[in-house]
């Protein structure tokens, strides 16, 4: 039977068996073979003793993550209360991995799942795992910033229509920009239609926690959210919180999340992610109402230097852009004839400064729990600075973030299939096997199974000149593409 948790956010259950532990000063004969940090004193040198004498393997005292009893499973059930949902499980992957779950926990092979194609990479990997089939419904694009915006009410519904048997309806919640689609509505019409919904909320953490934020996915009554606690929520990086509402069969999902995830959960994450959702049950409102006061501040002083666009709550819609998140500080550069990654790089190498990332256009500098008015006055005055050295002839910029993809075949039996490498130049018009992307962001220029263009390629090329890291391909130099025979 299991044992009842008494809620009390004021707890911290993992945190608090590992000091316990620590004082037990037990003698181990299990892994890691580090044995507390005396086996590599160099490790526990630079990571700290205190650190190194928790990173501990299972063991009844402190229970297992694929099957938590005790500790865990209150550390669980503390987080699902925090964060509104029916269930929470703590992630130790990444949001890449509570991505994959959702989709696997609901997507099998050849079921076909409604999605944005400015999906993060997570997402079309978890289809070439178990065979679904995306049916894409293309965002609107916004042609001044260059950037793709949300999901249209029409255009969901649309895809909906047209698509009866789909299983699921996915959703970015907020987009690396901070555009928030109409999540309410696009989750009544999923499950109207019988259909799951599932949110990206790895950029949306604070949503939980704030009264000036856009609806959070359990709020929204979505039925699975992946929250990237370590990206806004202050945990340790890789550490991550699947939520699930009521639709949902808690052992089935942890069924699926333990086909991917390590046997062998870091209790340095699992602790970072207890003391963080206490911190944020306790503090969260009013530290994030300090972080979007500290954002409206950098707006207003950005736009003041003149050539820049930091934009906010103004593009609202009503539909494509139904919210914003206010503490995404998104600039737009173009107008100073800077490529967004050319001003990364200029913020980085000449200020000491490391923003999220740049694009083709804009930049995005994250701010979280952890900024301080200080550093962002720091920013304001480089980003002034910038424009007065480097500032060009905006002519001949690419605008064009977003490149609507022609689906050939399913991603799973492309990047399955056979195959051959050529030149990226000599691709045209064939079919690609593999992925392609900027990272940041992680969103695919190409995915496997879509049909290489001239636009792609003229775009994959000045992204490379203007500096952006490309990755995916087997190719580490990106100058071949794998292609279908």
């Amino acid at each position: 039977m299991e044992k009842e948790v008494v809620i009390d956010q004021n707890r911290a259950p993992i945190y608090e068996a590992l000091q316990n532990f620590r004082q037990m000063r037990v003698v181990p004969f299990d892994v890691p073979g580090h044995k507390h940090g005396k086996g590599n004193p160099e490790l526990a040198a630079f990571l700290g003793e205190q650190c190194v004498s928790i990173d501990v393997n299972s063991m009844k005292p402190l229970d297992n993550l694929c099957h938590p009893v005790s500790v865990i499973h209150e550390a669980e059930m503390l987080a699902a209360d925090a964060f509104g949902a029916a269930h929470a499980f703590l992630m130790v992957g990444g949001t890449t991995s509570s991505v994959q779950s959702m989709v696997l926990s609901t997507c099998k092979r050849g079921d076909k799942i409604i999605l944005p194609r400015n999906v993060h990479r997570s997402v079309i990997n978890a289809l070439v795992l178990c065979g679904a089939i995306p049916v894409y419904v293309n965002p609107e694009v916004d042609r001044r910033l260059g950037i793709s915006l949300g999901m249209q009410r029409e255009q969901v519904a649309k895809a909906i229509e047209e698509n009866p048997d789909a299983v699921a309806v996915f959703v970015n919640n907020p987009t690396y920009y901070g555009v928030c689609s109409d999540l309410r509505a696009i989750v009544k019409m999923a499950h109207d239609a019988g259909m799951y919904c599932l949110a990206d909320e790895a950029h949306g953490t604070h949503f939980y926690f704030g009264d000036s934020m856009p609806v959070s996915a359990m709020a929204a009554g979505a039925d699975m959210a992946a929250v990237s606690m370590h990206k806004s929520g202050g945990s340790l990086t890789q550490s991550s919180l699947l939520l699930i509402g009521p639709n949902m069969n808690v052992g089935h999902v942890r069924q699926i999340i333990n086909l991917t995830q390590t046997t062998s959960g870091s209790y340095l994450l699992m602790s970072s992610l207890d003391i963080s959702r206490r911190n944020l049950a306790q503090r969260g409102k009013q530290v994030f109402s300090k972080v979007i006061q500290m954002a409206d501040y950098a707006r207003e002083e950005i736009n003041a230097i003149g050539g820049y666009y930091a934009f906010g709550r103004e593009l609202v819609n009503g539909n494509s852009i139904y919210d914003f998140d206010p503490t995404k500080l998104s600039v737009h550069t173009r107008d100073i004839g800077l490529a967004g990654i050319e001003v990364y790089d200029l913020l980085r190498d000449e200020y000491d400064i490391q923003i999220e990332f740049g694009d083709i256009g804009n930049i995005l500098a994250y701010l979280s729990i952890g900024d301080r008015p200080q550093e962002l006055e720091r920013l304001v005055s480089a980003l002034a600075e910038i424009r007065r050295r480097f500032q060009k002839d905006s002519n001949g910029l690419l605008s064009q973030e977003y490149i609507a993809p022609e689906v050939v075949l399913s991603p799973q039996e492309a990047f399955y299939a056979k195959k051959r490498s050529l030149p990226l130049k000599d691709s045209e018009g064939l079919v690609c096997s593999e992925f392609v992307m900027c990272y940041p962001p992680g969103i695919p220029i190409l995915a496997p199974g879509e049909r290489i263009t001239k636009d792609i390629l003229d775009y994959i090329e000045y992204a490379r000149i203007k500096g952006c890291s490309m990755t995916g391909p087997e190719d580490p130099e990106i100058r071949n593409i794998n292609v279908l025979q």
